[in-house]
């Protein structure tokens, strides 16, 4: 479904990404990890078209998705949740939401997608016309959460969904990514948490200095003694 290859990316005159190459199957849940200031969002922002690569190629779906405009690349069924979530914090949690869907013209589906969202995250119907800024930061996440998928991805980008997050409400959020996943949308995972991402996805690639450093099945990675010894700290 995604795949990326060779992909070199920064800012400026300082280099993020040298050559990186990663892939995520149709329905598959896959994780990028690595420690803070690795690449991982800058990644992200890359597929999405908000930073351009300097070189390499992303395809998605059989289509040539590098130097689009993330509008296009939305429209083709990509949609990110970012890190820090970035909620419109003056709007209520339902024009947020709503937000997600800014592209779509199907009145009766985005409706169906609301309810769908609601029995994702009960909190946000009962906060539904709260302000985001007023939310718990789990209540913002699922929010962000159920913003993305407004847009009705094939492939859905969570960016640090742990970060910041009480035990209790990960397991919520974690519960809710599978219930996702099995709605046949693949999932690609950027966590610096690494129990957390290999406890949820299949794949995993270790992501360090911009360059994949270690990929394969999460439970092979969690056996890898750098694994261990750099991110599990056995």
């Amino acid at each position: 479904m995604l795949e990326v290859r060779g992909v070199c990316a920064g800012y400026g005159d300082v280099p993020i990404l040298r050559e990186v190459s990663l892939s995520v199957r149709d329905g598959e849940i896959a994780t990028l990890i690595g420690s803070n200031g690795a690449g991982k969002s800058t990644l992200l922002d890359v597929i999405c078209g908000i930073l351009p690569a300097s070189s390499g190629s992303i395809v998605f779906d059989g289509n040539e998705i590098t130097g689009k405009r993330s509008e296009e690349i939305v429209a083709l069924g990509i949609s990110q949740v970012p890190e820090g979530r970035r909620l419109f914090p003056r709007m209520t949690v339902g024009e947020n939401l709503l937000m997600g869907a800014y592209r779509r013209k199907d009145r009766a589906e985005i409706d169906k997608d609301l309810r769908w969202v609601g029995e994702l995250f009960p909190r946000l119907v009962e906060r539904r016309d709260q302000r985001a800024s007023t939310l718990s930061g789990g209540e913002q996440q699922m929010c962000a959460i159920g913003r993305g998928l407004m847009a009705r991805p094939r492939l859905l980008l969570l960016d640090e969904l742990s970060l910041g997050l009480a035990p209790i409400v990960l397991d919520i959020l974690t519960d809710a990514i599978h219930r996702i996943h099995q709605q046949g949308t693949a999932i690609l995972l950027v966590e610096q948490d690494v129990a957390v991402a290999c406890a949820i996805a299949e794949t995993g690639y270790v992501l360090e200095n911009g360059r994949v450093a270690l990929s394969g099945p999460t439970a092979m990675l969690k056996r890898e003694p750098h694994v261990e010894n750099l991110y599990l700290g056995l």
